[in-house]
């Protein structure tokens, strides 16, 4: 692009420069893989369906100590936090 005596574009080019940028971003988010709504939801759907969630007993029944990564731990205790 053409510059002025003093270094600094004209209006009109950095309206042009801002509106390629812009165009720019619009085609890179077409560009984008979209998924539909239902289809995402679907997956949403079985995930929470097969995936055990321990901070919600009410749905997956009680945690065995054994199992809850939330629980206290059992074994080495280096040190306590009062």
């Amino acid at each position: 692009m053409s510059t002025r005596a003093g270094g600094r574009q004209s209006m009109g080019e950095l309206k042009l420069r801002r509106l390629i940028e812009h165009n720019q971003r619009l085609r890179e988010d077409l560009a984008r893989p979209r998924v539909k709504v239902s289809e995402a939801s679907a997956s949403l759907i079985r995930y929470c369906k097969t995936t055990k969630d321990h901070l919600v007993p009410s749905v997956w029944g009680p945690v065995g100590r054994a199992e809850d990564p939330y629980g206290q731990q059992t074994g080495s205790k280096c040190c306590s936090v009062q």
